[in-house]
C-alpha cells in the first residue's frame, strides 16, 4: 500500500488496494500505566513503544489516512509519562458516549497529533474528500452534533485532542480521523515539512491573531516565552507577520540564533533577567524578576508588553502576570512546568489586565493558519526528523528541552524530500526559507 498511496496512484487504484488488518504505531500499554509511580525522572522511552496494532473499523464520518510523516508534541511526552493521569481514562470517558467511539477503549493508545498523508479510505458520509487527496489533519476532534460547536469548534464539551484523548494516533502507518479535521497539504512543502505545523502554528494562530485570542494588532510588543520551542517558532513568526513586536524569550544561545533566524530582532536570554526556580512558589519572587524583565523589555522596544504568549506554565506564570501592561493580555494554552499557578493577583485585578485560555484552534482558525503556509509567509519550524523506529528517542529530546522548533517523525515516507507538488512553488517561495531551523539542536 505504502508504494501505490506514496507513488502518486490514481484514486481507482488506491481503492482497489486492501489496507493491511495491522500497521506499525507508536503506542502505549495500558499495563504499563502505573511503571513511573514513585520515579522522579520518567524516562518516556521507557513506556513508548512502536509495534503492530489493528486496524481500525471506519466511522461513517471518518477516513483513513496513511501517514508518511508525523511529528513530536508535549501532548505525547505528557501521555508517555501518564501524567497528569493516565490517558486511557480518556478513552474510558469517551468510550461511554457508545457507538462508534467504544472503538477507543482498547489496552493500547496510538499517540501524536499531527500528521500529513494521503487518505487512503472515506467513510460513507464524507463527501469533500476523496482517495488520493494530500493532507494534514488538525488535532481538534470536534462533536459536529453539539449545539456549541457551531458558534466554535472547541466550546462544545465533547471537544478532544486527536491522539491524546482519542487513540489512533499519528505517530503511526496509518490513522483514523474525522473528516471535519482534513485540511489540504500545502503543494510546495515535503512530507515532513507539512507534518510539523497543523498542532503548533494553529494553536499559536488562534492565541495570537483569531478573535477568540489575544487580537494582536500592528505595532504590539509581544513577549514570547520558549520562542525556540515548536508554540513559540511559530508565535515568533505571526507576530512578526501582523506588525507586531515579538520579544522573545531564550534558554542559550543556540536557541538565540535559531530565533534570530527566524527574523526576531530582540532576543533575551533567561539568564539576563536571573530566572529562578523560585519564582514559581514564590509570587514575591516572580515580581523581582519580572521587574528586572520589564526593565530590559522597556529599554530594547521602549515600552512594557502588549501580550504575553504563555505556555510554559507554572515556571514563568507569575512573572507574565506582573509584567504584562496595564490593560494587557496573558494569553495561555498550556503549562509544561506544571499546572497549578501563583502570582500576585493584586497587579491582575488593579490594574486591569486579563488571562484568557486558549486550546488548540476551530479548523476555520487552522485553514487560515495553513494559507499562511501555503502563500510561504510562514516557515515549517522543522528542526530534525527521525524514523518511526526511534520514536521514543525523539520524544525525549522533546521530554528534555533538548529540541529547537518541531522534531519530524517520518512513518510511510522511506527519506526526506518527498511529497512536493508544485516544485514551481517551492523555488518561487525558496528552500531555504522553507526550514531556516533545520539541523538546529
Amino acid at each position: 500500500m505504502s508504494d501505490i498511496v506514496l507513488g502518486g496512484a490514481t484514486q481507482a487504484e488506491i481503492e482497489r488496494t486492501p489496507l493491511p488488518p495491522t500497521y506499525l504505531a507508536a503506542h502505549l500499554r495500558v499495563e504499563d500505566a502505573d511503571m513511573f509511580l514513585g520515579v522522579s525522572d520518567k524516562d518516556v522511552r521507557k513506556s513508548l513503544r512502536v509495534g503492530r496494532v489493528p486496524m481500525p473499523e471506519l466511522a461513517p464520518d471518518e477516513v483513513v489516512v496513511a501517514v508518511a510523516a508525523s511529528s513530536v508534541n508535549y501532548n505525547t511526552v505528557w501521555s508517555a509519562m501518564f501524567e497528569p493521569i493516565p490517558t486511557f481514562r480518556f478513552l474510558k470517558h469517551f468510550a461511554r458516549q457508545g457507538g462508534w467511539a467504544k472503538r477507543h477503549d482498547l489496552p493500547h493508545q496510538v499517540v501524536g497529533s499531527d500528521a500529513a498523508g494521503v487518505v487512503v479510505r472515506v467513510g460513507s458520509g464524507v463527501r469533500h474528500w476523496k482517495a488520493g487527496d494530500h493532507v494534514v489533519v488538525s488535532p481538534a476532534y470536534v462533536d459536529d452534533q453539539e449545539p456549541a460547536s457551531h458558534a466554535d469548534g472547541m466550546m462544545g464539551a465533547e471537544q478532544r485532542a486527536w491522539g491524546f484523548e482519542t487513540n489512533f494516533g499519528g505517530l503511526a502507518e496509518y490513522t483514523v480521523v474525522r473528516a471535519s479535521q482534513l485540511i489540504p497539504k500545502p503543494a510546495h512543502l515535503t512530507w515532513e515539512e507539512a507534518a510539523v505545523n497543523t498542532l503548533c502554528a494553529g494553536t499559536a494562530y488562534r492565541m495570537l491573531v483569531s478573535d477568540k485570542g489575544a487580537r494582536m494588532k500592528q505595532g504590539d510588543v509581544v513577549l514570547v516565552w520558549g520562542a525556540a520551542g515548536g508554540l513559540g517558532a511559530y508565535a515568533v513568526q505571526f507576530v512578526r507577520n501582523g506588525g507586531g513586536i515579538p520579544v522573545a524569550i531564550v534558554s542559550s544561545e543556540e536557541k538565540a540564533a535559531a530565533v534570530r533566524a527566524l527574523g526576531c530582532e530582540i532576543v533575551i536570554d533567561r539568564r539576563e533577567f536571573g530566572l529562578t526556580d523560585r519564582a514559581a512558589d514564590d509570587p514575591a519572587e516572580a515580581v523581582a524578576i519580572g521587574k528586572r524583565l520589564g526593565r530590559i523589555i522597556r529599554d530594547r522596544t521602549g515600552r512594557d508588553p502588549d501580550i504575553v504568549f504563555e505556555h510554559v506554565g507554572r515556571a514563568t506564570f507569575g512573572i507574565s502576570v506582573f509584567v504584562v501592561r496595564r490593560g494587557g493580555v496573558v494569553v495561555t494554552c498550556g503549562s509544561s512546568t506544571g499546572y497549578q499557578h501563583l502570582f500576585d493577583n493584586r497587579y491582575l485585578w488593579m490594574k486591569l489586565k486579563r488571562v484568557i485560555g486558549s486550546h488548540v484552534a476551530n479548523l476555520q482558525e487552522q485553514w487560515e493558519a495553513n494559507r499562511l503556509f501555503e502563500l510561504g509567509a510562514v516557515a515549517p519550524t522543522l528542526s530534525a526528523v527521525y524514523p518511526l523506529a526511534e520514536v521514543a528517542e525523539a520524544t525525549r529530546l522533546v521530554q528534555t528541552n533538548q529540541h529547537i522548533g518541531k522534531v519530524a517523525v517520518l512513518c510511510l515516507a522511506p527519506e526526506t524530500g518527498l511529497g512536493v507538488t508544485d516544485q514551481e512553488l517551492r523555488a518561487r517561495v525558496g528552500a531555504d526559507r522553507l526550514s531556516p531551523l533545520l539541523g538546529a539542536r
